[in-house]
This record gives structure tokens, sequence and C-alpha cells, in this order.
């Protein structure tokens, strides 16, 4: 009797497991043609140098670097975004951005992201620093022009509003041009930043990388940019050029 409990319970254990399998679409039991199990709740990251590059406008000597960070699944985020440059010759610079942000997917396009940044100054001259609370939106507008915006109130209450967005031509399956314009929108002097209200600048810039692999592409190219009404008068009043046409070089990659 005992035996026979033992065997009934065996090929009971066997047919739940055998059912279990072919519930989940796996093991023996699941139809051939049936889709394996989707593993869609997994946490993914990537570390991309959009632009880290050298630039020359006449005797002036320029590095710069646009660099960001993301962790988390398919539509929550953890996102870091620093963008800056450092004068060759005087090692004095400006750190534009270091910001962390709450990103949500949206959709299959656009991520809106909210968060904390901070900008500051190195160098020769007395450092200075600001802090900035950030609302903005992240994607792919109609026909492919990548597109990354934010709205920034300072710690001292300045608001502001800046646009980037490239757009990619495909020469080939590896080399590829790239437009990329940017402005910044104030809406309140700020003196010692060198902002006026208003527009403040037109970014304009061309690159051409060429894609050793998916990961890994140099470039050079050309950017231009203009301030424009309070900055540039801000900036003449300083003695500070008011439009710059540069030379670049650089690396894009990603891991």
């Amino acid at each position: 009797m005992m035996i026979r409990i033992k065997q009934v319970t065996g090929i009971s254990l066997l047919m739940l497991a055998a059912g279990t399998s072919a519930a989940a679409g796996t093991g023996v039991q699941a139809e051939p043609d049936w889709a394996l199990p989707v593993h869609d709740d997994k946490v993914f990251g990537q570390i991309l140098v959009d632009r880290l590059e050298y630039q020359r406008d006449g005797n002036d000597e320029i590095a710069l670097w646009d660099a960001q960070a993301w962790l988390g699944k398919d539509r929550k985020r953890l996102w870091i975004e620093t963008e800056g440059k450092t004068d060759l010759s005087t090692e004095s610079g400006e750190i534009e951005n270091f910001d962390v942000q709450y990103s949500y997917r949206l959709d299959a396009f656009w991520d809106i992201q909210t968060g904390l940044g901070a900008q500051s100054t190195f160098g020769a001259d007395p450092n200075r620093e600001r802090y900035s609370a950030i609302i903005g939106l992240q994607g792919l507008a109609p026909y492919w022009f990548e597109v990354d915006t934010n709205l920034r109130v300072t710690d001292d209450g300045d608001v502001s509003y800046d646009l980037e967005a490239e757009y990619d031509w495909l020469l080939t399956q590896r080399l590829i041009l790239q437009g990329r314009g940017e402005t910044l929108v104030a809406f309140s002097d700020v003196e010692e930043w060198g902002v006026g209200t208003g527009i403040n600048n037109i970014g304009l810039g061309l690159r051409l990388r060429y894609q050793f692999s998916r990961e890994f592409a140099p470039y050079i190219g050309v950017s231009y940019t203009r301030y424009l009404g309070n900055t540039k008068d801000l900036r003449e009043r300083g003695g500070e050029g008011v439009d710059a046409s540069s030379f670049v070089a650089g690396v894009r990659w990603w891991f």
C-alpha cells in the first residue's frame, strides 16, 4: 500500500512539473512554436561620451566634454549628464552642467526628466558655483531629430531654458555626418555668469565621424557660436568676443 502511494505521488509531481513547464512555454511539453519567456524587468545601463574634443579658434585651444550615463529599467531610470570645457593655455574652465535626474519614459520616443543640476568654474579666476532644479524632455522628434531640452531654476531664482538638437545623415553604414544646434534663453540678467535676458546664443556645428565599431567613432568638424542681445552687450563691455568659429576633432564612444 505504501509503495502504491509513493508511486501515485511521484507521478502526480511529474505531471505538475510538466504542466508548469508547458504553461511557462518551456520544457519538453511546450509547443515547438511557442516563444521563449520574455525577461522584460531587468536593469540595464549605458555610458555615452557624445563629444570628447579639441577645439581651435585662432590662438585659442579648448578641450570640451559632453557625456551622459543612465541606469534603470525600460521606463524608470537614473540619468547623469555633464558638459563643460577648459582653456588649455590657462587651465581655466567651466563645468556648464552636472545634472542628476530621474527619468520616466512617456512613450517609445520621449522621456520626461527631473532632478538637480550644478554649474561651476575652475582655474585662475575666483571660482563660482550655483545649483538648479530641472525639468526637461529628451527624445526623438519627428524626422529623427534627437532633442534634449531643459527648464532650470537656480538657487537664486534665475530661470533659463536650453535646447539642443542633433541630426545624423548616414553617408555610408560607417561614415556619418552629424548636424548640431543649441541655444539658451534666460529670463533674467545674471552678469556674474555672463548671462543676459533673452536669447543668449546660437551654436551650430557639423561633425563627420567614422564608426570603426558601433561603440567607437573618431570625428572632425567645425563649430560656430554667436552671442546675441543682452549677452552680446555684456561680452562686449567685458572685452570678450561675440562670435567664434572653431575647427574640432574628437571621439565619440559608448559602452
